[in-house]
């Protein structure tokens, strides 16, 4: 069993079938991408995962535990993490104090914004944080205004802010979306290093298959909100439908 399973998920909108019978087995301590042309039901799927949509049948177990009926805050704490397509982050904080914000929401339960006032006295948050900056190469940016940053600097600092949280699993919605080839390589080689690095499970919906087969162990294809096929990435390159429907031969 999976340190995520999914088994016979349906969702429906009106008349419109957004999941038709999704099964799915993410294994632990490992890297499971999700592709599919737009209105595959990628993002539904995810959207299932974090609690913000509930399915009309199936079940979602995460480390053993279903997911169903829980609030998303509540489905954070069980150890899921999720990166946006659009970096979620505090413009208006500096880059330290949007990692701090995780920490005391762990430490504490929720986060109070005068908590700040009184950091001389959080040193335990200050170095988890600075560790954790430390640990994405953003250190010297600590005292930036995150609003100033590179959108490759801010999906840094968001991976910073779900990875302070220490999840289990890391779901990540299009990580590379709207960057240049630079950032865009910049993150692969971050996730890869978050991966050497920590006993993490990552789940990662793109678009873009060069970060697909550089990151991925396994992957899902999607079509009309039913798994067409799940395959090592080697496989999936070579199987003729997935080549034909949604990689295209330019880009194998």
């Amino acid at each position: 069993m999976g340190i995520l399973e999914v088994k016979g998920v349906n969702k429906r909108f009106g008349g419109l079938q957004a999941l038709g019978d999704v099964n799915l087995s993410v294994a632990e301590h490992t890297v499971h991408a999700i592709i599919g042309p737009n209105g595959a039901g990628k993002s539904t799927l995810l959207n299932v995962l974090v609690g913000k949509l509930i399915p009309d049948s199936g079940s979602v177990m995460f480390d053993g535990k279903s997911v169903l009926g829980r609030k998303p805050h509540e489905i954070n704490q069980m150890g899921i993490s999720r990166v946006f397509q659009t970096p979620e982050i505090f413009a208006d904080l500096t880059v330290l104090e949007n990692v701090m914000i995780p920490c005391f929401a762990r430490r504490d339960g929720a986060f109070r914004m005068h908590a700040f006032e009184s950091v001389a006295r959080e040193g335990d948050i200050l170095g988890q944080a600075e560790t954790m900056l430390a640990d994405v190469n953003m250190l010297d940016k600590a005292h930036a205004h995150a609003g100033s940053l590179s959108r490759g600097d801010k999906r840094r600092l968001e991976m910073a802010m779900c990875l302070v949280q220490e999840p289990k699993l890391l779901l990540l919605d299009e990580p590379t979306a709207g960057m240049a080839r630079a950032d865009t390589n910049n993150t692969i080689d971050l996730l890869k290093e978050i991966k050497d690095k920590r006993p993490i499970t990552m789940c990662i919906i793109e678009h873009d298959m060069h970060v697909v087969f550089s990151l991925a162990e396994r992957i899902t294809v999607l079509a009309q909100g039913t798994p067409l096929i799940e395959d090592t990435p080697d496989n999936i390159k070579g199987h003729p439908k997935v080549r034909e429907a949604y990689l295209g031969e330019a880009q194998v």
